[in-house]
C-alpha cells in the first residue's frame, strides 16, 4: 500500500513492514474539494490527492497476503467514501527495489476533482474549510508536520502553510 498523506502516519490497518517509497507518474497535490472531512457542499475545504504527473515521495507498507482482502476493504471504505479517488496498482520504488503497490489516485472526471487552482483560492479554501474531521487549516499544517518529521520535502505545502500565518 503507498502512503502519501496521513496514511503515512495513521495508517489504521496491521502491516508486516514500512518502507521510503517513490512513486513516479503522480505528485502529492491539494486537489479534491472536501465536501465531508474538512469541508461541505455549500463551503469545501480541500485535501491531498495523487494527481497525474511529476513523482512523489512516501511510504509503502507490506501487508500479509491473508490480510490484504480485509485490509482493502478497511481503505476502501475510509478513501472512497464519495468515490474522487480509485485504487490503482502501481510500481513504487523502495530500498528494496520496484514492488507493486496499491495506490488511491484522484478522478479527474470527478465533481469534487478541483485540479491547479491559483494560490488565492486555494488559501481561501483552506482557511474557510470545516467538516466532520475539523478544520482544514488544521488538516494542511498537521500534514506539513508530519511531513517534515518523516523527513519529506513538499515545497509546495510548506510555502502554502507558511502563506496561512499563524493559528
Amino acid at each position: 500500500m503507498f502512503a502519501y498523506g496521513s496514511l503515512m502516519w495513521r495508517p489504521g490497518f496491521a502491516h508486516t513492514d514500512v518502507l521510503n517509497a517513490y512513486l513516479r507518474g503522480y505528485h502529492r497535490s491539494l486537489c479534491v474539494y472536501s465536501w465531508v472531512h474538512r469541508g461541505t457542499r455549500e463551503r469545501p475545504g480541500l485535501v491531498l490527492g495523487l494527481d497525474r504527473g511529476g513523482s512523489c515521495r512516501g511510504r509503502a507498507f507490506a501487508i500479509a497476503p491473508q490480510t490484504e482482502a480485509e485490509v482493502l476493504r478497511y481503505l476502501d471504505a475510509r478513501e472512497l467514501v464519495t468515490e474522487v479517488y480509485r485504487r490503482k496498482r502501481l510500481e513504487v520504488i523502495t530500498p528494496r527495489g520496484r514492488l507493486p503497490a496499491w495506490c488511491y489516485v484522484v478522478r479527474r472526471d470527478h465533481p469534487q476533482y478541483a485540479g491547479k487552482l491559483d494560490a488565492r483560492s486555494v488559501l481561501e479554501l483552506v482557511r474557510s474549510g470545516i467538516g466532520q474531521s475539523g478544520h482544514c487549516r488544521d488538516y494542511l499544517v498537521s500534514t506539513v508536520s508530519h511531513l517534515e518529521e518523516l523527513g519529506i520535502l513538499d515545497r509546495p505545502l510548506e510555502a502554502l502553510a507558511r502563506r496561512l500565518g499563524p493559528v
